[in-house]
């Protein structure tokens, strides 16, 4: 069955705990001590993130996994957000997928959920609502945000991505996830299994099994067909939704991709006078 945001709106999900804190880019970038609560041009990466979701059409609700609340702490205008209930926090898990995981538990089953992360500070509404429409328009459990890796580079020439590379295209993920029935959910748990390999094609295509590696490595698999072997193998329907904006697929992993946030901010502010 098939959803509507208008009777159906989503509740989002923002992951900002770090996965380490002796990370360059933290101790480097961040007074406040954490990833989420980078500065970039005066407002934290957390903030950026969570003012597309507060301005999108299709999410009614948010909820905040992390930063620890010594680090909320730090920022005014969060506090604000969450005693005054614009936002729902709660202090993050031992790792990304088990906030995930433990968040979604910890909300209504039937409640669609759109998940994202805090190191997005490209991210505008435009994108949410595209993504949480096609999504909510398939009659599946989990869709999966994805970029085209030529709409990326040419957008950002010489950018460093993680690139899936199937017979019908090459695509980056966006950090952009759709669990849309309580069924959905489950892949949240799979996700914890296999949270540290996330970055690494091969052994992603390869919990399908040798074939499908070897189909991949040829050039002979498709993005469709990777997807419905890793439902079947799930138990679930998993669907991809393939995002026109290279934003959609820029996160801050590096005190490069930092600089190229920082930039492209520039230049729209620049292109907005």
């Amino acid at each position: 069955m098939h959803l509507d945001t208008e009777t159906h709106p989503m509740t989002a999900v923002v992951l900002a705990g770090d996965r380490c804190k002796q990370d360059s880019l933290i101790s480097n970038h961040s007074a406040a001590g954490c990833k989420a609560l980078i500065d970039i041009d005066g407002i934290p990466m957390v903030r950026r993130v969570l003012s597309a979701l507060q301005q999108s059409r299709v999410v009614n609700d948010i909820v905040l996994a992390g930063p620890e609340s010594t680090e909320v702490a730090m920022d005014g205008p969060l506090q604000d957000m969450i005693a005054s209930q614009q936002i729902r926090w709660r202090p993050p898990e031992t790792s990304p997928s088990s906030s995930a995981y433990h968040t979604m538990r910890s909300l209504a089953p039937e409640a669609p959920v759109l998940l994202t992360t805090a190191d997005h500070p490209l991210l505008t509404h435009e994108i949410v609502d595209a993504f949480g429409r096609q999504s909510m328009a398939d009659d599946v459990d989990v869709t999966v945000g994805l970029a085209p890796h030529a709409l990326i580079t040419e957008a950002y020439p010489g950018i460093r991505k993680t690139v899936l590379r199937f017979s019908d295209g090459d695509f980056c993920g966006c950090n952009l996830f759709a669990f849309l029935t309580p069924e959905g959910r489950q892949a949240a748990n799979f996700w914890r299994k296999i949270e540290q390999q996330r970055k690494k094609p091969l052994f992603l295509i390869g919990l399908l099994g040798w074939w499908m590696v070897l189909r991949y490595r040829l050039g002979m698999l498709s993005l469709e067909e990777a997807l419905a072997k890793l439902g079947k193998r799930l138990g679930l329907r998993v669907r991809a939704v393939i995002l026109p904006y290279a934003n959609a697929a820029i996160d801050v992993d590096s005190a490069a991709d930092l600089m190229l946030v920082k930039n492209s901010l520039e230049m729209a502010t620049r292109d907005g006078e």
